[in-house]
């Protein structure tokens, strides 16, 4: 290992001097917007300026080039501070910074994306490490590159189970290219945390999830500087610096008291700064120019086919999920960019295809799903890879918070949940997802798929790779016939009118299992001389409203939802809104009412009303009256 040399007083005194401007940027722009956390980034400051003048490697002028050390806030609410630092380099001027938490400036309350050096939004706490994960997981072994990714974490926020799952898994995958950074200054929002300075035992702890620790001074610049320097010599493990801090470091009065937590000094602001200003020993422009990158990566290809297409028989059956880890492999073949994780349920999800395919692109992330979430994110950001998230979709409500926050940090991240629904029979309800459409369907930007067959499935996966935003795909465990052929065109947010006659009176929504019910329905319905339309939506959303409208008003204004889903937030209430605008229609919703209970598919599905008998009971039903 090369000789680590130490860094003269002059450059040391730069590193303070700039911690120090950072702290008064950092109290002038939250006084400036009469909100946000000055105290929080006081702690931080000269972690801070050590990483951004001295540490980290990238270019000022393009702060998230992929050849670019990473940097996550995870304590999102010392936001400011972040923001300075990136003024000091020069990335803007510091003049806009007193434009904080304006409605007219993108230096929001907390980082997101709509800023050029944010890969991440943060501020919901405990997520950046898993996202930092997933970035440091994406360069040691997709990109092969040597950035390195830090995350600066709050000691509050480290009471979050999402960090020690974080923690696991880059322990686990040895990522050495990560560091993550505890600013431990004691308090908490409304008192103390938990640990407050012991730091004995988070070093305990850290060192007990497999991580190279070093308990550091965290206002000391010297100690951080060589600190920073040794892990990244380091090799076959993440490292840790645990640094001891204090709340509103600089600032007489306030420094380690309580009950200054996310709040502007105000009237004190001046004192402050006047006492800050003078521990800096050059008040001029500091000419430190960050060290630049020493490899060069190419774009990644972003654009995905299947390699093949659909390859079934009409009528044969296979479950959706099956198709799933078919389709997954056959864009994956395409291209090398597409990656899969699971939560160890990957012989149900059938990701296992995709793992048996392509070993070296999966990532098991165990059953720690708010982590798994968060590592895909991580690893879609700056475009380096276009991941696929798979487990039950009931345990993706365990991280819906991951989730909102990924749509928030703009992510490409691809989800799909299997075993949907009560159709999956015996296991239960703690097994049945009956919320994920609603929980999807909320998220902002999303895009939901729920394939009906193996051939949907198929392109669901390949228009879900291609498209920008979250996207989640529902499939289910029963095996369901094939009813499309191998050619079919599908496109997002076009249904398929699976049956119609001239003379329909009743149009029937359906998605996988219920639209077999529906055209089980139909045909029982038909024999009595009653016809219906069959819709199969596709995506739920967005939902294909024209195609609904217009089937509506060919079947005398009566429409029929069912869904193997709770009633609330599925596809009965997207349909609802879509016509909420047109007069004359009538809607009826079969959907599962009540917590369900273990059995079989076929008589759980009859017990609690979504049927193929139900069906024709709600046909004659709506025509009744």
């Amino acid at each position: 290992m090369s000789k680590y040399h130490r860094l003269d007083s002059k450059t040391l005194q730069t590193l303070r001097d700039i911690a120090n401007k950072l702290r008064i940027h950092s109290i002038e722009s939250t006084n400036a917007s009469n909100s946000g956390h000055p105290t929080s980034c006081c702690s931080a400051a000269e972690i801070m300026s050590v990483l951004f003048f001295h540490t980290m490697h990238y270019t000022i002028a393009e702060p998230r080039h992929p050849n670019n050390d990473r940097f996550v806030l995870s304590k999102g609410h010392a936001a400011p501070i972040l923001y300075a630092a990136w003024a000091e380099t020069g990335l803007f001027p510091a003049s806009e910074l007193l434009e904080l938490r304006k409605l007219t400036s993108d230096l929001e309350g907390h980082p997101t994306p709509r800023l050029n050096f944010v890969d991440v939004a943060t501020g919901s706490l405990g997520q950046g490490l898993s996202c930092s994960a997933g970035m440091a997981y994406t360069g040691k072994y997709f990109d092969k590159a040597d950035y390195r990714v830090y995350c600066l974490i709050g000691d509050g926020e480290s009471a979050e189970g999402s960090i020690w799952e974080a923690m696991a898994f880059a322990s686990y995958y040895k990522l050495d290219n990560l560091v993550a950074i505890f600013d431990i200054n004691r308090l908490g929002q409304s008192e103390p945390t938990m640990l407050e300075h012991d730091l004995n035992t988070y070093k305990a702890r850290v060192e007990a999830f497999g991580w190279n620790t070093y308990v550091v001074d965290g206002h000391d610049v010297e100690t951080l500087c060589k600190t920073f320097w040794d892990a990244s010599h380091v090799k076959g493990k993440p490292t840790c610096i645990l640094a001891k801090t204090y709340k509103g470091q600089g600032i007489p009065g306030v420094a380690d008291a309580e009950n200054w937590h996310g709040k502007p000094l105000g009237k004190d602001a001046p004192a402050a700064i006047k006492a800050i200003r003078e521990q800096i020993a050059h008040l001029g422009p500091h000419n430190v120019i960050p060290q630049q990158p020493k490899v060069t990566l190419a774009p990644v290809n972003v654009s995905v086919k299947l390699a093949s297409p659909p390859s079934y028989k009409l009528g044969e059956t296979v479950a959706t999920r099956l198709a799933y880890g078919t389709a997954l492999v056959k864009i994956g073949k395409n291209n090398d960019r597409v990656i899969a994780m699971d939560g160890d349920t990957k012989n149900s999800t059938f990701a296992q295809k995709f793992k048996d395919a392509f070993p070296d692109r999966f990532i098991e992330c165990f059953i720690a799903e708010q982590n798994l979430v968060g590592v895909g994110i991580g690893c879609a950001t700056r475009n380096r890879t276009i991941p696929f998230i798979s487990t039950f979709a009931a345990f993706f409500t365990r991280a819906f918070d991951q989730i909102r926050m990924g749509a928030i940090s703009q992510t490409n991240a691809n989800f799909v949940g299997s075993h949907a629904g009560i159709s999956i029979g015996e296991d239960g309800p703690s097994q049945m997802a009956l919320e994920d459409i609603a929980l999807f369907r909320s998220v902002p930007g999303s895009t939901v798929f729920y394939p009906s067959d193996a051939v949907s499935t198929e392109r669901a996966v390949e228009l879900a790779a291609n498209t920008k935003g979250i996207c989640f795909i529902r499939t289910s465990r029963p095996n369901v016939p094939v009813i499309y052929k191998n050619d079919e065109v599908f496109t997002v947010g076009q249904a398929k009118i699976v049956r119609q006659s001239p003379n329909d009176q009743v149009t029937v929504i359906g998605s996988c299992v219920t639209l077999y019910e529906a055209l089980k329905a139909a045909e029982t319905l038909a024999g009595s001389g009653v016809n219906i339309r069959v819709i199969d939506p596709f995506t739920i959303k967005p939902l294909d409203a024209t195609t609904i409208i217009t089937s509506a008003v060919e079947t005398g204004g009566k429409i029929i939802t069912v869904e193997d889903h709770y009633g609330e937030g599925g596809i009965g209430e997207a349909v609802a809104g879509a016509l909420s605008e047109y007069p004359g229609i009538t809607i009826r919703r079969l959907f599962v009412p009540e917590i369900p209970r273990s059995g079989q598919s076929a008589e759980l599905m009859e017990k609690y009303g979504i049927s193929a008998s139900c069906i024709v009971k709600a046909v004659e039903g709506i025509l009744s009256v």
